[in-house]
């Protein structure tokens, strides 16, 4: 009995690790290209996401680990996002200006549009394409928004490991998401390729509902 729970518990964990590898190699690959069941092993990832992490730590760079996973959710989400009728565009409050004027709140930060920093635009350009912009001041804050909104899709901007954090805290929620990565890390001063934010938003037109919405908070 012993020995079969043994073999048992050894198949298990062999299977495990394969799955995991296996996993690996399809979210570097998609780094580059598209790959089939991307969805069957970013899940895979974030199962086993805590010991893997833990070797990427040992071994390598954490952030490797988030860049191939928030890479391999983009291919696997991309197809549900476009079909998705009410999208936030949730960003972090790292990019705006030292001496940004806008108050805070449970919500983020409420923009005033006063143009020393890229947030001006990027308010218009929400609108523009018909999502609803908040600017966050960390991860925390999104479980305040998705209750505000009745949401079923979301434009992340962040790093890659605040990307991966949100998206596995917003699979809960059944809200589909789609990350930006920031082209640098930090708490102050990071920027985004705008362009390429323009490319994505172009790439998934507005929503189906076709209502174009202004930022919540601005009301």
């Amino acid at each position: 009995m012993y020995d079969l729970i043994g073999i048992l518990i050894s198949v298990i964990i062999v299977v495990s690790v394969v799955l995991a590898l296996l996993a690996l190699v399809i979210s570097r690959i998609s780094l580059t290209r598209n790959v089939w069941l991307a969805g069957v092993f970013a899940d895979i990832l974030d199962f086993f996401y805590l010991p893997l992490k833990a070797v990427f730590q040992r071994f390598a760079d954490t952030r490797t680990l988030d860049t191939w996973m928030v890479s391999l959710k983009n291919v696997a989400h991309r197809s549900a996002f476009a079909k998705t009728k009410h999208r936030l565009l949730l960003t972090p409050h790292c990019m705006r200006s030292l001496d940004c004027p806008a108050p805070s709140t449970r919500f983020g930060i409420q923009c005033k549009g006063c143009g020393k920093c890229i947030f001006s635009r990027m308010l218009e350009d929400a609108d523009r394409f018909g999502y609803t912009l908040y600017i966050i001041a960390g991860s925390s804050y999104v479980r305040h928004v998705v209750k505000k909104e009745s949401a079923d899709g979301a434009l992340l901007l962040a790093c890659n490991y605040e990307l991966n954090k949100v998206m596995r805290s917003l699979k809960r929620s059944k809200i589909v998401t789609y990350g930006v990565p920031l082209l640098t890390d930090g708490c102050y001063n990071t920027e985004v390729d705008y362009e390429n934010l323009i490319a994505v938003l172009e790439s998934f037109g507005a929503p189906r509902s076709g209502k174009r919405r202004s930022q919540s908070e601005k009301s």
